[in-house]
């Protein structure tokens, strides 16, 4: 399925509490171009998941730029949530370690 699939049927519902989960992860496999959907259906995105691509790791390397994405995100002034769904590499603790290293690496 698409973004575009999901943002029909929320257009088409037009009820005001459906929203579209963006899965950055799954968007980037199946279709890519992150930003350019993120602003285009930004009205009916309710919440936002990350893991890094193609590995589903910590989102800290890969092909997505998490750090251009997040910053988008906050630019555009999205209030929702973002979740994170990966598989830590070396556990838990240590695989959280992906915040403070997109926090501390310069701009994107």
């Amino acid at each position: 399925n698409t973004q575009a699939d999901a943002h029909s049927i929320v257009e088409e519902v037009a009820e005001p509490n459906l929203k579209v989960q963006m899965d950055f992860y799954h968007a980037q496999i199946v279709e890519g171009d992150l930003a350019v959907k993120f602003k285009k259906y930004f009205n009916n995105i309710g919440h936002v998941q990350i893991a890094g691509v193609p590995a589903r790791h910590e989102p800290d390397e890969g092909e997505v730029n998490y750090r251009f994405l997040l910053r988008m995100l906050d630019e555009l002034g999205y209030a929702g949530w973002v979740g994170c769904e990966y598989r830590p590499r070396a556990g838990t603790e240590q695989g959280l370690g992906w915040m403070r290293y997109l926090s501390e690496k310069g701009p994107p």
